[in-house]
């Protein structure tokens, strides 16, 4: 390896990046869960050098030569040089994809994972520009979260967490898109699960990954106002409202600054309140009006129902809202497939099976909308 030449990652020809970034190459940062880094690779062995740093929540990766999961694996804290492939044939091209399993860590603001170069001994060639581009929105579901290990695993680890066998990387392999994805575990649109108002995903989302915390995420970035004409989707996929549904039966959260109390409430009657069932629908509805204001052209889907659809109903009202208000027809609601006994994974999430089965569904009907 030591023979192989090295080259800085903004010095390499055809690099492809996916998922938000700023944009910058030296080094490459990989925020969110399925982000990564595509090679069309000529040659007969490949490095790359990555480094990771944490406090907690250590970051995975998933290797992919032509497609195909190859490997998987923990980086340690510090800079180390993986080997991607060797010894295969020098005068076949290999598409390679370094890929992101876990999402950022608002948890952990350590927590980081950069590419700064390659060893290779043959040439890159241009990769392979798809049709469509989806972003998918959500939280643990999108985070793929359960979506590897067996369903006795319960303790909350990054090694649970996939970025490649998830509904959303499923659908857009399915619909031959790109994708890009905004979720984080626990999050909802009003209130995170333990009725957090932190804890939702629109106040974050015009940001390149805002959720993060610390002076470190803020000096690579992640606090910068996304480059939303950078990367236009022709859909864009929202899968929120779980949490929040949760939300109504968790204890209430209180501000340890302002000491102030929050609770999403149940009837006595064990139904939800609608006062607060209306503050979840105008959250939705003005998340929407946000999506739309950053995606002019996108359509629309709200796709929910992996874990129950408590909040069905409400997702339709919101959604209904904000159609007559704004008139914009390109938005619609999508019930996906409920998990089973038979397809949980770990940590009582979908497993592999439940998502391939909401990616089968969720991509036959996106195949109809995004065909002109």
């Amino acid at each position: 390896m030591n023979e192989l030449p090295v080259q800085a990652l903004s010095d390499l020809p055809h690099a492809k990046v996916h998922g938000r970034t700023t944009g910058e190459l030296s080094p490459l940062t990989l925020f969110w869960s399925g982000s990564a880094l595509e090679l069309q690779a000529q040659g007969s062995e490949l490095w790359v050098e990555l480094e990771a740093d944490y406090g907690q929540y250590e970051p995975w990766i998933t290797i992919l030569i032509n497609s195909v999961p190859v490997g998987r694996q923990m980086i340690t804290v510090g800079r180390h040089w993986v080997c991607l492939f060797r010894g295969m044939n020098g005068e076949t091209a290999k598409n390679v994809r370094i890929v992101k399993d876990v999402q950022p860590m608002s948890g952990d603001p350590r927590c980081s994972l950069h590419i700064h170069a390659v060893r290779f001994d043959g040439k890159f060639l241009p990769v392979e520009d798809k049709p469509y581009k989806i972003e998918f929105i959500g939280d643990s579901i999108t985070s793929g979260e359960g979506a590897i290990g067996g369903r006795e695993e319960a303790d909350w680890i990054p090694m649970w967490f996939s970025g490649t066998r998830t509904y959303a990387a499923l659908a857009a392999e399915m619909l031959h898109a790109d994708c890009r994805i905004v979720s984080q575990s626990g999050w909802g649109v009003l209130t995170s699960w333990d009725n957090n108002p932190h804890g939702n995903i629109p106040q974050h989302y015009r940001k390149v990954c805002g959720l993060l915390t610390g002076e470190r995420n803020a000096a690579l970035g992640a606090f910068r106002d996304y480059d939303f004409a950078s990367w236009q989707p022709d859909a864009v996929v929202v899968n929120l409202g779980t949490n929040d549904g949760g939300a109504f039966y968790s204890p209430e959260w209180k501000d340890e600054e302002t000491g102030k109390i929050y609770k999403q409430r149940l009837n006595e009657d064990g139904t939800f309140n609608e006062e607060d069932l209306k503050a979840f629908e105008a959250a939705a509805e003005s998340f929407l009006s946000t999506i739309r204001s950053c995606n002019p052209d996108a359509y629309i889907v709200w796709a929910y129902g992996m874990l129950g659809t408590p909040m069905m109903p409400a997702i339709y009202r919101a959604v209904d809202a904000y159609i007559k208000r704004s008139g914009d027809r390109k938005v619609s609601v999508f019930q996906l497939p409920a998990m089973t006994e038979e397809t949980t994974g770990a940590r009582s999430h979908p497993g592999a099976a439940a998502h391939e089965q909401a990616a089968r569904e969720l991509a036959a009907y996106l195949r109809g909308r995004l065909q002109p």
